[in-house]
């Protein structure tokens, strides 16, 4: 059984008895990117943990927050400190927060027990400062265990990792449960994946077959129409026997892509014309997939490309969106990108349910400003990756089944 069929237990289900006086501990996915001079760049991954944060307040609870940063190996590393998020957390919530730059699990259970109705928040340092967080070393996870009466998971974008302070925490501290963003993730997620709205349109893109194969296996028996962009479509372009220039293709996988579009039939489509040059600096041109030069690569779907996907969208009452059309962070090869964001925006505005997968195409997404016009776009690119394939995520999986 994957999480896709299982529901899990919400924050929103425990009693205010469960919740009055207690240190709930809450993992929180606030790896967020910082410049130089250590300020958050983009805190919407911090944001979208709010409405669990304020709820557990509201409710008379203190709130202990565990978050990794970046790729630490095991050990305090100062540029990975989560000092700089702290900060930016005390600009986001009116209440009181306190962080812990301490390894010492002592002093961080006793600061735990130390908050108080004026200081409801600890943030503790980066649990990958902590050896044997990614190995889900069970002693630390039992020493997590201690900094709460109860644990809630809202760390979506790292659900995928079965690591001390994500998985290995919920055996030793129970109730566990999901957090409103986690919630919300699996609701929509595991809607798209068994019981989507129909006509159901899945739009697949990025760099290379193989890091969505599995996606696309798992999709192709749910959805009405597949759109393939980005440049892995170059890979299903050579399992059809034509010119790919000097486009990245991935050789092992083309039989694979051959045995895929034998299999899809109609309900796979790939772009029908594409932007190409000499390399991402020279200037580019459109040519239909057949006629791509020998010393060119593909860069982009072409206009008559994006114009087809938008109306397969525009059909749609389910769109669920996984991988930019091009290298959309350099212009002009953002075209694509933008244009099925766009189509994508105008189908929510129409009522359909439009999903983003995380990623580079939430961040497509957010770059063009239409964040706020999808139904929901998802925080964990990895993780949502994951879950499409249908894979159980060790985070969700260890958490209470709702009743």
């Amino acid at each position: 059984m994957t999480t896709a069929t299982v529901r899990k237990a919400s924050v929103r289900q425990l009693t205010d008895a469960q919740l009055r006086g207690a240190r709930a501990l809450v993992r929180v996915d606030f790896n967020v990117p910082l410049d130089d001079r250590g300020h958050v760049m983009d805190d919407t991954r911090m944001r979208a943990a709010l409405p669990t944060i304020e709820y557990l307040l509201s409710h008379g609870a203190r709130v202990v927050l565990l978050s990794h940063l970046g790729r630490p190996k095991g050990r305090p590393e100062p540029q990975y400190s989560l000092g700089p998020v702290a900060k930016h957390l005390r600009e986001l919530l009116p209440q009181k927060v306190v962080f812990s730059d301490s390894v010492d699990f002592p002093t961080l259970v006793k600061a735990s027990k130390a908050l108080t109705d004026a200081s409801p928040i600890l943030l503790v340092e980066n649990t990958r400062f902590f050896p044997g967080e990614e190995k889900n070393d069970d002693a630390l996870a039992g020493e997590f265990a201690q900094l709460g009466d109860l644990f809630v998971n809202d760390a979506f974008g790292a659900a995928h990792r079965a690591h001390a302070s994500t998985e290995g925490v919920a055996k030793h501290l129970r109730p566990a449960v999901a957090g409103f963003l986690m919630e919300r993730e699996l609701d929509y997620l595991g809607r798209a994946l068994n019981d989507p709205p129909r006509p159901f349109i899945a739009i697949l893109g990025g760099a290379k077959i193989s890091g969505k194969i599995d996606v696309i296996e798992a999709m192709l028996p749910k959805v009405d129409g597949l759109l393939i962009g980005g440049a892995m479509a170059s890979t299903f372009f050579r399992a059809m026997g034509l010119e790919t220039g000097t486009s990245l293709v991935e050789p092992d996988r083309i039989a694979m892509a051959k045995q895929l579009l034998d299999r899809a039939g109609a309900r796979l489509t790939l772009p029908h014309d594409v932007a190409v040059a000499p390399s991402l600096d020279a200037p580019s041109h459109v040519v239909k997939r057949d006629a791509i030069p020998k010393n060119e690569a593909v860069y982009d779907i072409g206009p008559a490309t994006a114009a087809s996907f938008a109306r397969a969208i525009n059909t749609a009452k389910t769109v669920l969106w996984n991988g930019p059309m091009g290298v959309f962070e350099k212009a002009p090869f953002d075209s694509g990108t933008l244009a099925v964001a766009e189509a994508m925006a105008k189908a929510t505005d129409h009522r359909a349910t439009t999903i983003v997968g995380g990623g580079d195409s939430a961040a497509a997404v957010m770059q063009a400003g239409l964040d706020e016009h999808m139904t929901h776009v998802s925080t964990g690119g990895g993780a949502s990756l994951e879950y499409l394939e249908g894979k159980v995520l060790p985070g969700v999986a260890a958490l209470d089944d709702a009743a």
